[in-house]
């Protein structure tokens, strides 16, 4: 479909081809300046995804051991998702140094999708054999390991699955406008300031292939 749109607007700056994106993105491989944009990239989603999670970890665990942390919780989170991330962009340029705050916005944006997966995993946890742990005396971390893990692992999963993509689309997103040394959201916002509609294509693709590579190797660790 991409080769074929191409084909038929057949100008390079509207939209370009697979084929010319694919020897753009080769000549990009060969400096070095695009490994490290691709590096210090992939450190900023990656920790901003990491903190979303783990937050989402404990806080999970707080709102289900607590109504009032869940009803302080839940609306602040409902607020996060429905925030554009643009507003949280700028308002961070308020805030933040730019290298920070792609970090800070892919941390918003995975906080509340892992968050509401683990605390419904938690609510479905089968509640008889919570109640035989509790007459048999069981201790807390056996209930963890035999009943929590297994029960909350398939939102878990599905939860870093689908906050892999969120998480690139936000980061990469928030160096676009705040223009971070060294980021692939800044070789896009170059790309388009001299029309290089090339280059914007194959910063794109650089962007999937990393977000797709991470979630096939979250996809493998939740299988074994």
């Amino acid at each position: 479909m991409w080769w074929g749109v191409a084909l038929y607007v057949n100008q390079e700056l509207l939209v370009a081809s697979p084929k010319q994106v694919a020897i753009r993105l080769f000549d990009l491989m060969g400096d070095s300046s695009f490994w490290m944009s691709v590096l210090y990239s992939l450190v900023r989603v990656s920790l901003g995804y990491i903190l979303a999670v783990l937050v989402a970890v404990i806080l999970s665990a707080i709102t289900h051991l607590s109504q009032l942390a869940y009803h302080i919780s839940s609306p602040m989170m409902n607020i996060v998702k429905a925030v554009p991330v643009a507003s949280f962009i700028i308002l961070a340029l308020i805030w933040l140094n730019k290298d920070i705050i792609p970090v800070f916005i892919t941390f918003l944006i995975v906080l509340p999708i892992v968050w509401g997966n683990l605390h419904r995993g938690l609510k479905e946890t089968d509640g008889k054999l919570l109640e035989m742990c509790s007459i048999y005396n069981v201790p807390v971390g056996r209930q963890i390991s035999g009943i929590y893990i297994p029960s909350v692992k398939p939102y878990f999963t599905s939860a870093c699955k689908t906050a892999v993509g969120l998480a690139w689309k936000s980061g990469v997103a928030a160096e676009v406008l705040c223009k971070p040394e060294f980021s692939i959201g800044g070789h896009m916002y170059d790309a388009k300031i001299y029309l290089e509609t090339t280059d914007v294509f194959a910063w794109t693709a650089v962007t999937v292939i990393l977000s797709v590579i991470i979630e096939a190797i979250i996809t493998a660790k939740s299988e074994k």
